[in-house]
C-alpha cells in the first residue's frame, strides 16, 4: 500500500505557494522531492502574481495559477473548485492558506500544525521539535541588553541547527506524503538562452568577471548594509583588471544605486547599473551571467544562489541559520555575521545604532570574494 494509507495515488495536486521571494526559492527542494514522490501527477501552483514569472519553466510544476495582491478569498477558491484537485499541500502557515482549499472543496489538504489553522486541514504535520525559530525582539528589549557588560550569545538560547533552517520546514511537508526528506540545493529553471539574452541586451560580456552588487531588502533597513560599504568595495572590485560591476534593485533601489555610484566617481572597470530595469527572469539570468554576488540578506540573494552564483552576504537583524542561501552547510557562499550582541533580532529598523551592519568592514566582504 502506498505510503499515508492511500490506495491511489493524487493525480492533481495542488501547491499552496509562499508570497516572498526568498521564501519561494527557499520551497524548491520541496517541489523537486513532490515531483520525485508522484511522477505522474500533475502538479499545479498557487501563487501570487508578482511570482508567477519564477515558476515557468520549473521541472516541478506543470500549471500556475497566479492571484493579484486584491484578489479576495471567495475569488481564488471558486478558480481552485474548477481543478477538481485531489490534494492540497499547503507551504505557508497563513490560515487563509487553509481557509482557500477548504472552500474548493479540495478533499486532502496537508499543511503544518499552526495556531488557529489545523481544523481547516486533514493532515496536520507536527513541527520539528528540534528546530529554533525566529523571535523578534522588542526595541526595549535590544536597548537593554547592548547595556548588559558581557551578555551571553544567541540570546542565552540554543544555537539552530540544520534542521532550523526553512528549507527543512518545506521538505516536512512532503516527507508527510511519503517523499524523500533529503535535502537539495534550491534551483531556478533560469535557461542558458535566458542568460544569452540578458548578456546581450544588458551588455554583460562573457570575456569580464561581473561581480553583482544588490543593495535592497524590501524587509527593512536592519537588513541593508550601509551605502558606504557598499561603496568601499566597489572601489576596490574596480581596480582589479578583467573585473566589471552590476547593481542590482528594484524600483526604491535606484536611488541608493545612484548614491553608491556617484561615491564609485570615474571607474576604471565597466559599470552596468540594472536598478528598476529588470523583469523577473531579466533579475535571475542577469544574476546567473555574475562571477559573484555581494547582497544583502533578501529575495534576489536567494535567486543567485539558485542560479548557481556565488554570493557573499554580511548578515544583520536575521539569521544565515534560519533562511541563508543556498544548500544549509554547503560552504559554497560566504555568509558573514559580526559579533553584535543584539543581533540577530528580527526588526525591520534599528532601534540602536545598527552595529549588527556596521561591524562588519568592507575588507571583510572582499575577502570573502576573493578580490
Amino acid at each position: 500500500m502506498p505510503a499515508n494509507g492511500q490506495l491511489h495515488p493524487p493525480q492533481r495536486i495542488l501547491v499552496r505557494g509562499v508570497n516572498w521571494l526568498g521564501d519561494a526559492v527557499m520551497t524548491t527542494p520541496a517541489l523537486a522531492r513532490l515531483r520525485e514522490r508522484f511522477p505522474d501527477a500533475r502538479i499545479t501552483l498557487l501563487t501570487a502574481a508578482k511570482l508567477a514569472p519564477l515558476w515557468s519553466p520549473h521541472p516541478a510544476v506543470d500549471d500556475v495559477v497566479s492571484f493579484a495582491a486584491d484578489e479576495g478569498l471567495l475569488s481564488v477558491a471558486r478558480r481552485l473548485r474548477a481543478g477538481r484537485f485531489d490534494l492540497a499541500l499547503l507551504l505557508p502557515n497563513a490560515p487563509r492558506a487553509g481557509l482557500e482549499a477548504r472552500l474548493a472543496g479540495i478533499p486532502r489538504r496537508v499543511g503544518i500544525h499552526w495556531p488557529w489553522r489545523d481544523w481547516l486541514l486533514t493532515d496536520v504535520v507536527p513541527t520539528d521539535p528540534r528546530a529554533v525559530g525566529m523571535r523578534r525582539r522588542k526595541p526595549a528589549e535590544i536597548l537593554a541588553r547592548l547595556r548588559e557588560p558581557a551578555p551571553p550569545p544567541n540570546w542565552g538560547l540554543p544555537a539552530p541547527g540544520p534542521e532550523s533552517h526553512q528549507l527543512f520546514h518545506y521538505l516536512r511537508l512532503v516527507a508527510a506524503l511519503g517523499a524523500d526528506p533529503t535535502p537539495l540545493p534550491p534551483r531556478l529553471g533560469i535557461t542558458p538562452a535566458e542568460i544569452a539574452d540578458a548578456r546581450e541586451r544588458f551588455e554583460l560580456a562573457p570575456g569580464i568577471r561581473w561581480i553583482g552588487f544588490n543593495v535592497g531588502a524590501e524587509y527593512g533597513p536592519a537588513k541593508r548594509w550601509p551605502v558606504e560599504s557598499f561603496a568601499a568595495v566597489a572601489r576596490a572590485v574596480a581596480t582589479h583588471p578583467g573585473h566589471g560591476l552590476v547593481f542590482f534593485g528594484g524600483n526604491s533601489d535606484t536611488q541608493t544605486v545612484a548614491r553608491i555610484l556617484a561615491a564609485l566617481g570615474r571607474s576604471p572597470a565597466p559599470v552596468r547599473n540594472l536598478a528598476g530595469r529588470t523583469s523577473l527572469r531579466d533579475l535571475a539570468a542577469s544574476l546567473a551571467a555574475c562571477e559573484a554576488v555581494i547582497t544583502n540578506d533578501t529575495g534576489p540573494m536567494h535567486v543567485a544562489a539558485a542560479v548557481g552564483t556565488r554570493v557573499i552576504v554580511p548578515f544583520g537583524s536575521t539569521s544565515p541559520e534560519l533562511t541563508g542561501p543556498g544548500l544549509p552547510g554547503e560552504g559554497r557562499h560566504a555568509l558573514l555575521k559580526s559579533d553584535a550582541p543584539c543581533a540577530p533580532c528580527f526588526l525591520r529598523e534599528c532601534p540602536a545604532d545598527l552595529r549588527c551592519l556596521r561591524r562588519l568592514e568592507p575588507d571583510a566582504i572582499l575577502a570573502a570574494l576573493g578580490s
